[in-house]
């Protein structure tokens, strides 16, 4: 294979390219620690801020930032904890490959692994949860769509077809390959961590508010979340009814895109949102 002129490599990473990943910014843990305050004072479990966290951070593309919160989740835990802590942030990071795109999470989940203590290191789950078979094929594409009905309610079927009017695949992609295979949780899972019904929907808010551009789809969302108490799907979950209702209601809503707005300000250092950001000059 010919290698790459120099100059073709400058031009991809050039710096109005941005290339990399955002560094860490100084103050990120003040930020984590606010969001991890209030979210205790409401009596919601660790899953809740630590979803909205890892997700937004991850839009941001900033590895860096994901090990301060980790330290910060796992401050005074034992391993077996931290290592608990780990495995939900990389589920997390993985469902937010339906929002955000691949690249993003494999630049953050890489680096976040790097980064973790070798005691947590060496005891994560190495054995794949979500692998389609003959066997269980059925299976994935009958919770993708439980899950779909779930958020989308009573619109489900309107929305279906509207997908399908735009290209006769999209639905069939969005229901089996996402909704279906990545943001239901496999059934009889016995390693790895699991981001259930409430985590999921605060992991689509979140991507979608740090993004921009998506108004839309963050509105569906944030129905969804609120769906999730009005059919029960809550109930696997490890919040609290008193913390789902709270997340479900007009002020946890607003919790989550405020929270999400000032980990944006803050690895952006008042930029915004990175994830599509404009250049005022071409290549």
């Amino acid at each position: 294979m010919s290698k790459l002129p120099n100059s073709l490599k400058a031009l991809i990473n050039a710096p109005k390219a941005r290339p990399n990943t955002v560094p860490a910014p100084p103050n990120i843990r003040s930020v984590y620690q606010k969001i991890q305050q209030t979210a205790q004072s409401n009596n919601l479990s660790q899953p809740a801020w630590l979803a909205l966290s890892t997700a937004a951070t991850m839009t941001m593309n900033s590895p860096e930032s994901l090990a301060i919160l980790f330290q910060l989740a796992t401050a005074s835990q034992s391993t077996d904890e931290g290592v608990s802590v780990a495995e939900y942030m990389r589920e997390v990071g993985l469902k937010c490959i339906s929002f955000n795109g691949i690249p993003r999470t494999i630049n953050c989940l890489n680096v976040f692994k790097a980064s973790l203590p070798d005691s947590v290191t060496a005891k994560l789950s190495r054995s794949p949860t979500r692998a389609p078979t003959p066997e269980n094929i059925d299976e994935i594409s009958h919770r993708g769509r439980a899950l779909w009905n779930s958020i989308y309610r009573p619109f489900e079927s309107k929305l279906h077809s509207k997908l399908a009017d735009s290209h006769p695949d999209l639905p069939v992609h969005i229901l089996n390959s996402h909704y279906g295979a990545l943001l239901s949780d496999p059934a009889n899972r016995c390693t790895g961590a699991t981001a259930g019904r409430i985590s999921t929907s605060i992991v689509a808010v979140a991507c979608l508010r740090a993004q921009s551009g998506v108004g839309p789809q963050v509105t569906s969302h944030v129905f969804g979340l609120r769906k999730a108490l009005e059919d029960g799907t809550w109930v696997s979950d490890v919040e609290s009814e008193e913390g789902a209702k709270w997340l479900a209601s007009d002020e946890g809503n607003t919790w989550i895109l405020k929270s999400v707005d000032d980990i944006v300000e803050s690895i952006s250092e008042g930029t915004g949102s990175n994830f599509a950001p404009s250049r005022g000059s071409k290549l």
